[in-house]
């Protein structure tokens, strides 16, 4: 479909856009696409694709986007992971057509979305994001933004993988280390790369490291978006690389650090 490690390495998130429509075939492409997109928890993540102009749709982060997608979901267990690892795929994807995008959970008129979104009662939509074609320059409003948050580092390999228990960096093999790398590199909200992964008994078991302040009822727990994103690198470099891979939640009950939670596990092969 497209170099995984390429876009995943190459994407920035898009906030400065160069106010064209998308062609035609672009925007079917992405449609045909998110109608193939599903997670490995069942769980129902539907994608609306809204214009800006019809239905006076803005934000005050966003410059030049003509078009928005934004995700829906149910407020069922697992569906914050899955909506993360669902609307992922849709922005990998974009990526890889040259289309920009940038999650956006917050800074927005969330209830003119969530009307033009359709949203219904029991449903959520925890982000949307732009879609559309990059400026050739980023707005000084942007470049700001990502400094602020530090958009183009990552914390260290040995914060975040871990071997048996969390008191044992993962020393990974190179084709470990390189399926590690795409998780590490992924986004996440303020950056804060809240995924933890332990590697036990050959499962990969993934684990969220909360901070206070992401968990909202508009759009559930940020942070286990941010896991199912994670979530979402890890199985489709796995699947890259043509082996087979399966996602289970069987709590291997391994002593955890302070404000860590299970989420799920990852068998290869």
């Amino acid at each position: 479909m497209f170099d995984l490690n390429e876009v995943i390495m190459g994407r920035k998130s898009v906030r400065t856009y160069d106010g064209r429509d998308l062609t035609p075939e672009d925007k079917k492409r992405i449609m045909e696409f998110a109608a193939t997109i599903s997670n490995p928890f069942d769980v129902d993540v539907e994608f609306r694709f809204l214009q800006a102009d019809e239905h006076g749709l803005s934000s005050p982060v966003l410059s030049g986007e003509k078009m928005y997608v934004a995700g829906i979901t149910g407020k069922t267990p697992y569906a914050d992971v899955a909506f993360g690892y669902s609307f992922e795929k849709l922005v990998l994807y974009a990526w890889s057509l040259g289309i920009g995008t940038v999650w956006i959970g917050g800074t927005m008129n969330r209830k003119l979305f969530e009307k033009a979104a359709g949203l219904t009662e029991g449903k959520r939509m925890p982000c949307i994001s732009p879609l559309g074609y990059p400026a050739a320059k980023r707005a000084v409003r942007e470049s700001l933004m990502r400094k602020g948050v530090r958009a183009d580092s990552r914390k260290p390999f040995e914060e975040l993988f871990f071997d048996g228990d969390f008191s044992t960096p993962l020393a990974a093999d190179d084709e470990t280390r390189g399926i590690l790398e795409l998780v590490r590199w992924a986004p996440s909200a303020v950056n804060k790369q809240p995924w933890r992964i332990v590697r036990r008994d050959g499962k990969y078991h993934f684990y969220k490291k909360g901070d206070k302040g992401y968990v909202s009822e508009e759009v559930g727990d940020m942070q286990r978006i941010d896991l199912g994103i994670a979530l979402c690198h890890f199985v489709m470099a796995v699947e890259e690389s043509g082996r087979k891979v399966s996602v289970v939640i069987e709590d291997p009950a391994i002593e955890t650090q302070p404000a860590t939670e299970y989420i799920a596990s990852v068998i290869i092969g």
